[in-house]
């Protein structure tokens, strides 16, 4: 199945889920554990991971949804 966004979630989730993002890169730069991060935010501990690798490589701009363009196929 295919979206119309390209990334598979509208506008509003897509926003959400970088609030979330966000939220976790601050709570990371201060050193909160993983596991607390992933129940308050009430996401899983393997999201919260893969953001942690992301961020620990790249910073905050890792952390940026990256959304492709539509397939003109």
């Amino acid at each position: 199945m295919r979206y119309a966004q390209g990334g598979g979630l509208a506008a509003e989730r897509r926003t959400f889920r970088e609030r979330l993002r966000q939220e976790a890169a601050e709570r990371f730069a201060v050193g909160d554990e993983v596991a607390v991060i992933a129940h308050d935010l009430r996401i899983t501990v393997h999201s919260v991971q893969h953001w942690h690798r992301a961020w620990a490589e790249g910073g905050v701009w890792a952390l940026a949804s990256k959304v492709r363009p539509r397939c003109r196929c």
